[in-house]
């Protein structure tokens, strides 16, 4: 059995809530990542939301706002779907298809932010193709909200 620790990426590059989305949209540029988890501080290392870069073209270029004072915690989403690193990597994919979500922070039991697992981890290290290519399906549907 594979658990999410197993295919994570471990100790994702974080932000805070007070940085700035240039910020954010710098660390995303340079480690060419798609979201950045938010941490509450750097000592509690807990999870308080993600910054995706559709979040930041939807709220910022899409609505013409000036990116250069405008703070993280004003774009991310919070509330987020999380896996334990302990958790059988069947439940994160499972969470991810039902929730159309292409990346899953993974926290302990204090939710601090171990790692995230995006649609490229599962696509690399696990050998489960049909599995693969069922999440991206899922994930990929219109969103019928």
């Amino acid at each position: 059995m594979i658990k999410c620790i197993d295919v994570m990426t471990k100790d994702p590059i974080c932000c805070l809530p007070d940085d700035t989305v240039v910020k954010a949209a710098k660390l995303m540029k340079t480690g060419n990542f798609g979201s950045i988890p938010v941490i509450e501080n750097e000592q509690t290392k807990k999870l308080v939301g993600i910054v995706t870069d559709r979040d930041l073209a939807l709220t910022i270029v899409a609505e013409a706002r000036d990116s250069r004072d405008i703070k993280v915690e004003s774009v991310m989403t919070t509330g987020m779907i999380t896996c334990l690193a302990q958790d059988d990597l069947q439940k994160a994919l499972d969470a991810m298809s039902t929730h159309q979500l292409r990346r899953i922070p993974v926290v302990d039991l204090n939710d601090r932010i171990l790692g995230i697992i995006a649609q490229a981890d599962v696509a690399t290290r696990v050998n489960y193709p049909e599995k693969t290519a069922e999440v991206v399906k899922d994930i990929s549907l219109p969103n019928e909200k």
